[in-house]
């Protein structure tokens, strides 16, 4: 019997002793995770703390306590000690984040460090290093720190031993009472599987994630449902080193292919080239595309006066911003082979043959709160080496509405010459809607679409939609008054389209993770494109004007966009495909327009078509 009850109370003791091995270190650590979790709650989660906050840390602390159990003593020792500071700086410095920037660490604020130099760096330490950033929840991760280490040197040293003459060690790790250690090693067990299988789903996402070999994958990974949740500092710090790596060797091959550029020859057949790209543009609610809401009343007049042509059939080839920049920006078409960052990128050509190049951008700009998003789709515009190639005169500020974009142009303007190549990229219906226009542009309210079937709060999100639409208009509007007096050809586009209860479908924003069918590659792919040109512009050039015209019915997809302006510009290089250009007679009109580099669009309209008649 006493074999038998010995044997059974080794059992609990194998599942105890990753922690008895390490108790100090388990304790603190499990403390420190739990009150990141419980500080770093955006403003905007209404929801509270990560709900499986307590399981997944005991899981990965267990499963950690274990791996250091292995280890012989000395090694361990020494292993923890690292693992201890590692884990307090991070914390540190994702709690401080939070606090005085808004944002737990992510890739861009990495990336923004590794660019800043030891002035900046100091001068960026004495105006953050304060008395309030030691006194808020910074405070409380550096006070765990000191009790952590004095809790282990009275451990180290049985201090505590010697004052009580007894151990230190609970009664349930002790050989005196088997009956403890089994319940305790039960417990133990019990309470990781639970937490185990509580957090599986997450550690699988996780994984997944930190697996792809490219950074589009990593944000494509992040639109899905069942994403990852990264819920401590040293997995954001991971997940940020993990994808500023990534990123760093698209980065290569990119620089790579710019040091291949040649230039053939440039007639600068356009003096002015002006590229507008949108934001989250559904065509299905612009009134120059039939839309029964007065939202382009500006467009609708310049088309009615014969100086803007819009495009019938053009698509977008991704539903997301970054991925459409990258195919609009490079010179690599979906379909090529390779990837998109092995072509040089269009405003390295044009400034390459002579163009000044203007980058006026209200979205991306490297900022410490910047999601992923942001970061996948400006990192190769933002990094120094690329942005100098590409790039002339660019602005250095966000804002709150379109209009700053207007106000940065006419800033940078005076610096153009006799060839110009401007590329603005707006804000437009960017989510959420409410804020994209200033309160004097909400034209349409709720009441105005009574007649739909829509809930009260579905009216009230197409009603600022609209308005953010309407608004967009007048900007673009701005923008065309600029050049009105110029020998300039403006092209519109914006980077896809966005669901907004299209057939009273109560759905809104964009569906990432969905199947792509004819309905959402309807709302999501379909966008405007449009060109207009100065009466200047179309005297000069009456045989691209008749090209414009005759073009404007053909399918077209926007990862061939570069070619059109490189057209225009007169370039003549390698990198240029007359069969991509839709002016050109030699365009290939049958090309599949493949969206998400999965669906064949045209035959899902076919298909759609054939079943409604």
């Amino acid at each position: 019997m006493k074999k038998v009850l010995r044997v059974a109370g080794a059992i609990p003791s194998v599942a105890l002793y990753p922690i008895t091995r390490n108790a100090t270190f388990f304790v603190f650590m499990f403390i420190l995770g739990i009150t990141c979790g419980m500080f770093e709650i955006p403003d905007s989660n209404t929801t509270g703390p990560y709900p499986h906050l307590f399981t997944e840390l005991f899981t990965e602390l267990y499963i950690l306590c274990a791996l250091l159990a292995a280890m012989p003593q000395r090694v361990r020792r020494w292993i923890r000690g690292i693992v201890c500071a590692v884990l307090y700086a991070a914390a540190i410095a994702d709690v401080w984040c939070f606090v005085r920037l808004g944002s737990t660490i992510n890739p861009s604020m990495l990336m923004l460090i590794g660019e800043t130099n030891s002035n900046e760096t100091s001068e960026f330490l004495s105006t953050y290093l304060t008395w309030n950033t030691i006194v808020s929840p910074v405070g409380t991760i550096l006070l765990i720190i000191p009790i952590h280490i004095t809790t282990w040197a009275i451990c180290k040293s049985r201090t505590l031993e010697r004052l009580t003459g007894n151990t230190l060690r609970p009664p349930f790790f002790t050989r005196h009472n088997r009956l403890l250690t089994i319940l305790s090693g039960v417990t133990v067990t019990a309470v990781f599987v639970y937490s185990l299988t509580d957090c599986f789903d997450n550690k699988k996402a996780t994984v997944r994630l930190m697996s792809y070999n490219n950074i589009g994958s990593v944000e494509h990974e992040l639109t899905k449902p069942d994403r990852a949740v990264l819920y401590m500092p040293i997995h954001r710090l991971a997940f940020s080193i993990y994808a500023n790596h990534l990123t760093a060797m698209q980065l290569v091959r990119l620089v790579e292919a710019t040091n291949h550029i040649k230039i053939d020859s440039c007639t600068f057949r356009s003096p002015d080239i002006v590229l507008i790209i949108g934001e989250s543009y559904n065509r299905h609610h612009s009134q120059l595309y039939g839309y029964d809401v007065p939202t382009t009343p500006r467009q609708l007049e310049r088309e009615r006066l014969g100086e803007l042509v819009a495009f019938k059939d053009v698509i977008s080839p991704w539903n997301l911003t970054s991925y459409v920049f990258k195919y609009v920006f490079s010179l690599h078409s979906v379909g090529d082979s390779g990837q998109w960052c092995d072509r040089p990128l269009f405003p390295e050509i044009f400034k390459k043959a002579g163009y000044h190049v203007t980058f006026v951008t209200n979205q991306f700009l490297p900022k410490t709160g910047e999601a992923v998003y942001d970061f996948s789709g400006g990192f190769f515009l933002n990094d120094p080496k690329l942005s100098a190639a590409q790039f002339s005169a660019r602005n250095t500020s966000l804002h709150r509405f379109d209009d700053g974009i207007l106000a940065d142009y006419d800033s940078l303007s005076h610096k153009q010459g006799r060839a110009n190549l401007t590329i603005l990229h707006l804000m437009g219906q960017h989510v959420a809607y409410h804020d994209r226009t200033p309160k004097r542009w909400s034209h349409f309210k709720p009441g105005d679409y009574r007649h739909r079937k829509l809930k009260s709060w579905e009216r009230g999100f197409l009603a600022d939609y609209d308005n953010a639409t309407l608004y967009n208009d007048s900007i673009v509007d701005e923008v065309l008054r600029r050049f009105e007096d110029r020998e300039a050809i403006v092209i519109y586009m914006p980077d896809h389209g966005e669901e907004c209860f299209g057939d009273d479908m109560h759905i809104v924003g964009r569906l990432h993770s969905a199947t792509i069918d004819y309905r959402l590659a309807h709302e999501e792919f379909e966008i405007p494109f449009w060109i207009w040109r100065s009466h200047k512009y179309a005297e000069a050039h009456p045989e691209i004007d008749t090209e414009i015209k005759a073009a404007c019915n053909r399918p077209f997809m926007t990862d061939n966009v570069a070619h059109l302006l490189l057209y225009l510009g007169g370039i003549a290089c390698p990198e240029y495909c007359d069969s991509r250009n839709p002016l050109s007679q030699n365009y290939d009109s049958l090309r599949p327009r493949v969206i998400k580099n999965t669906t064949d669009y045209d035959k899902l309209r076919t298909e759609h078509h054939d079943r409604k008649k």
